[in-house]
């Protein structure tokens, strides 16, 4: 049985949330920077993140790193797992670490001191939806403040499912 799930934002209005966070962003982006995508779930989000930082002449360099926290559960486990690491050196680099949703703080804290260790100058996080609950430190840019529910879509699964779906919704409760 599928689920349903409630839709947050639809396509464009992902789009122009991530346009408004390009802009933000694009006068911290001078220097030589990294864009540094957590895997999976941040692929999408990074990707029009990127075109859209293009449009400010910002292009940092881009690579991924593929942390676990939630396998196929909806709730965290608590531990954060490195898959795989970066593949280009980032010493003496900025880091625009991307995620798709803060919650814990748990994932972003351990890949921004696992960033820092490998010699990154300095680590801005960002996200395209900040939870409610979500700590107050730890992150510095985000496109969209999400309710308390369990998201999907736009790079974000439920089990593995679901992350094709162009827009950003809630599984209904």
């Amino acid at each position: 049985m599928t689920p349903e799930f409630d839709v947050l934002l639809d396509e464009d209005e992902v789009q122009a949330r991530i346009a408004t966070l390009a802009e933000e962003l694009s006068p911290k982006l001078t220097g030589d920077w990294t864009a540094v995508t957590i895997l999976l779930g941040a692929s999408p989000f990074t990707t029009d993140l990127m075109r859209h930082l293009s449009n400010h002449h910002v292009h940092p360099m881009l690579d991924a790193i593929w942390l676990e926290s939630y396998r196929d559960e909806r709730e965290s486990s608590g531990r954060v797992v490195v898959r795989a690491d970066l593949s280009r050196n980032v010493k003496g680099r900025g880091v625009l670490l991307v995620d798709d949703v803060f919650d814990t703080g748990r994932t972003l804290a351990f890949a921004k001191q696992h960033l820092l260790s490998k010699g990154a100058r300095e680590v801005l996080t960002c996200v395209l939806a900040r939870k409610p609950k979500a700590p107050k430190e730890g992150l510095d840019a985000w496109a969209y403040d999400a309710p308390d529910r369990f998201l999907v879509g736009y790079g974000m699964d439920d089990a593995g499912l679901y992350r094709g779906l162009p827009y950003l919704g809630a599984v209904k409760n």
